[in-house]
């Protein structure tokens, strides 16, 4: 795969810095992530492909071993707020001074600078202060996150991904590591770049939730069917649009004209009594064959199954008959291949962490019995 032989060491945190890791081990780094003492039994996020070691980092000895290993890492993931890991002992100026190679990911919601740096937030948090919160919701109601995708995943995990891989490349030609500010708020605008860059174009200039691309426009927005359902309608350019109207047996000779924004709220009022009449399914049989960006919208179970995705592979299976989807994008010649093993206990591989990383048997003895480290193997099944 394309980053085998590539030595992640991932800080445990909440939801961003598990996914940045996660992509990295489905594409081939050999992922190990150091969960915190007393968190045996926790449930763990996002480890897939990854193995765990427990370890106390809040002690001078655990600090040392995590030192240890970063020696022979190639990178350090970390998601706490500022001064954190300097307090530990554990920030880039002595990690980076013990190995220059390293790639030393910081990962925080504000950033490593600035008066937010040691505050606490989530992703509503990080998504209102990057902007972009204020574009996102339907005329008249309040602003609303969509779920926590855009600042923790996307903003937050992803880009610190691609920080990293942007990093390892660079240390091809000089052979040095360097420090990664990643941060949620920063993130989060830099995928809004579209918007800040129309602004001046006329598709913002409405209210919010009567623009074009925010459900404003009555051909780009969701609508009920018989059953309950929902289908999804995305028919800006004018082709489409004239599929639209001909798949809902509308004649175009008696309806405005398509950007008539002032009948666009009675136009939606329109189309949702169209909609109204038959089920998702109906509505798919006459959509599916034609191209008028109209989409059922499927929930994750019958995403899954959709025909489309089915032929692609789009979603796997682990040994656990967990379903996910499959890691994107696709490498013609190095594709990712994730583990379809059930995901590590906390603590399952803290021994076996320790001995590939050159710790001996004594060493590790003392590490668990000073309460350093904890152990999870689980026990083998008895053969009959």
């Amino acid at each position: 795969m394309a980053l085998n032989g590539v030595r992640v060491v991932e800080l445990a945190g909440l939801a961003p810095g598990p996914f940045c890791g996660m992509v990295l081990a489905d594409f081939g780094a050999q992922v190990l992530r150091v969960d915190r003492v007393g968190s045996l039994g926790d449930v763990s996020q996002l480890a897939r492909g990854k193995r765990s070691l427990v370890l106390d980092l809040k002690r001078a000895q655990g600090a040392a071993v995590l030192r240890r290993l970063c020696t022979r890492a190639d990178v350090l993931l970390e998601p706490f707020r500022r001064g954190v890991m300097e307090k530990l002992q554990l920030g880039p100026e002595i990690l980076l001074q013990e190995n220059p190679k390293l790639i030393y990911a910081r990962l925080s919601g504000f950033g490593q600078s600035g008066q937010f740096s040691r505050k606490a937030g989530h992703d509503i948090n990080y998504l209102a202060l990057s902007g972009v919160l204020s574009k996102i919701g339907r005329s008249g109601d309040n602003p609303y996150a969509p779920l926590n995708l855009l600042a923790d995943f996307g903003g937050g995990g992803l880009m610190c991904a691609l920080g990293i891989l942007m990093a390892l490349f660079e240390r091809t030609r000089s052979g040095k590591g360097q420090v990664i500010d990643a941060n949620m708020v920063e993130g989060t605008a830099y995928l809004s770049s579209f918007l800040w860059k129309t602004q001046n174009m006329g598709l913002w200039e409405q209210p919010r939730g009567q623009n074009l691309l925010d459900g404003g426009a009555p051909f780009y927005t969701t609508y009920r069917t018989a059953d309950g359902q929902f289908m999804a309608v995305g028919a800006i350019e004018p082709q489409f649009y004239r599929q639209l109207i001909q798949g809902l047996g509308l004649k175009s000779e008696e309806l405005p004209k398509q950007m008539s924004m002032t009948d666009w709220p009675e136009m939606k009022k329109r189309f949702a009594d169209v909609f109204a009449k038959k089920t998702k399914a109906e509505w798919c049989q006459i959509f599916d064959g034609i191209d008028a960006c109209v989409t059922p919208v499927l929930t994750l179970e019958e995403a899954a199954c959709h025909d489309h995705n089915r032929e692609r592979g789009s979603f796997m299976t682990d040994e656990e008959q967990h379903v996910s989807p499959r890691p994107a994008p696709l490498l013609s010649n190095t594709p990712a291949a994730p583990s379809a093993e059930r995901d590590p206990f906390v603590g399952e591989h803290t021994e076996d962490i320790l001995k590939e990383f050159g710790f001996n048997q004594e060493e590790i003895d003392q590490l668990r019995s000073d309460r350093i480290i904890e152990s999870n193997k689980p026990k083998s099944k008895a053969h009959l």
